[in-house]
């Protein structure tokens, strides 16, 4: 079966085709055969080859399926977006822009679905590209630095993961480098090889997973980027980061450096949410603020992963809710950044008089951040703190339940901004709000929230699947 390499081959066409329109509006229609195409891909993906393998190095197993289909849902929307977003580009900047949106989606989609660490190697390395040409869109001097930031720091990490990747096969039998195989051949490798392999591999992934220590790489991206594409960076990128960890996680759980990689874990994990908790009080811009907040999210997904046990079904589960609250909040500062013309968090206020379904939706984003209930994240963060009771780690509990009252805080604070605080919207022309764009992005956090109230038993019995496939 080749159903990949055939994916591969017709979003490469659809690319082709895209790079050769010559109106903006014929660029549009050709870029939406790529969207097409990728939810053709996840229905085929979710129902007949699910579970298949495919060629040598990729699978369609339940980890991959999951997030290409959480993908192709926020690339969609963001692609809508893009197109009202960008509504003063020239076409050659506006068919770059949908191309490397494109390449990005097309990437992930390769790590995703990767069964072999070298592939899955080579895919990360090929979103650094795609995702360059959506920080340089503007091309402005900040932008023309971010790029050049993000290529340098995001080829350094991954070649650091790479010599990592090259340690950690060096347990391989026959030079059989797919997760399956490492998993059972890691009981022969050699204790101290392994744990330097997962600190390379660990420390190169953090640039796309955006935690400590190259998270910073990821802030930037964000911040440059048209915030559509902030919107997809924050969620499908960082998902290719959390996924490509995730595998290696399980291979290094079967070997006897498992327990000395945990804590390794935790720190990092702990690390990334203090980071998250000082800047998001400190940063004064809305794309950062929401960067940041990935930040600290992905630092409790990484403890999640350090503690274990019943903590791997809050990861995978946190990683989901993730997803759709950070995209729904990322469209909807969007089209604040149009209104107001600018994401300064100084600058804008009283967004209660330009959108009201607005600030619905970014009210709720907030109490699912804040992890209330009914909040996705108060199911997943209550496992992680009961396991981590069990394992009677009661120093990461203390340490996170602080960290996180800051969090609460700078989040409160900035988002009530947002929506109350008294500012001049006089001279705003509302019809620059899209009431799908707006929706949209509430069903999406509203299904985050939906998560939180009810786990149906066939999505536990999917993640728990994962878990343990």
């Amino acid at each position: 079966m080749l159903l990949m390499l055939i994916y591969l081959i017709l979003a490469l066409a659809v690319g082709v085709n895209v790079a050769l329109m010559r109106d903006k509006y014929k660029v549009r229609n050709a870029a939406s055969l790529f969207y097409l195409l990728q939810a053709g891909m996840a229905v085929a993906v979710s129902t007949v080859y699910a579970g298949a393998q495919d060629s040598l190095f990729f699978s369609f197993d339940k980890l991959g399926i999951l997030f290409f289909l959480l993908m192709t849902v926020v690339s969609s929307v963001a692609f809508y977006q893009s197109n009202r977003y960008l509504d003063t580009e020239n076409t050659r900047h506006f068919k770059i822009y949908h191309i490397s949106m494109m390449a990005l989606c097309i990437s992930a989609a390769g790590v995703y679905f990767a069964d072999n660490i070298a592939v899955t190697w080579v895919f990360l390395e090929a979103t650094t590209l795609s995702t360059a040409g959506l920080v340089y869109h503007r091309r402005k001097e900040h932008s023309l630095e971010a790029t050049w930031k993000y290529i340098f720091v995001c080829s350094t990490g991954l070649a650091i993961a790479y010599l990592g990747i090259l340690l950690l096969s060096t347990a391989a039998v026959d030079g059989d480098i797919s997760y399956a195989a490492l998993t059972q051949a890691i009981s022969n490798g050699n204790p101290l090889y392994l744990k330097i392999a997962f600190l390379l591999i660990l420390v190169g992934y953090s640039c796309k997973l955006e935690i400590f220590p190259l998270y910073t790489i990821g802030i930037d991206a964000n911040f440059a980027a048209p915030t559509p594409a902030s919107a997809v960076i924050s969620t499908v990128l960082v998902n290719a980061g959390f996924v490509s960890l995730f595998r290696v996680y399980k291979v290094i759980m079967e070997s006897e450096i498992a327990r000395w990689a945990s804590y390794v874990l935790i720190i990092v994990g702990v690390i990334s949410i203090l980071v998250g908790a000082v800047f998001l009080r400190r940063t004064n811009n809305y794309k950062r603020f929401m960067s940041y907040s990935t930040v600290e999210n992905m630092g409790i997904v990484t403890v999640g992963l350090g503690v274990g046990g019943m903590a791997l079904f809050a990861v995978i589960f946190h990683a989901v809710a993730h997803t759709l609250i950070k995209s729904g909040l990322f469209f909807n500062i969007a089209q604040i950044g149009k209104l107001y013309g600018t994401y300064r968090i100084n600058r804008i206020g009283n967004y209660i008089k330009l959108n009201q379904i607005g600030v619905v939706s970014i009210i709720l984003g907030l109490i699912s951040l804040l992890a209330f209930p009914p909040s996705a994240f108060f199911v997943s963060e209550l496992l992680i703190f009961k396991q981590i009771i069990t394992n009677g780690e009661w120093w990461l509990l203390a340490l996170m339940v602080l960290a996180l009252c800051f969090v609460m805080y700078s989040l409160c604070f900035r988002m009530l901004t947002l929506c109350y605080r008294p500012v001049d919207v006089s001279g705003i022309d509302k019809s620059k709000v899209s009431l799908l764009i707006t929706w949209t992005g509430l069903a999406l956090i509203v299904m985050s929230v939906v998560m939180g109230l009810w786990q149906p038993q066939f999505f536990v019995n999917y993640i728990n699947g994962i878990i343990n496939g």
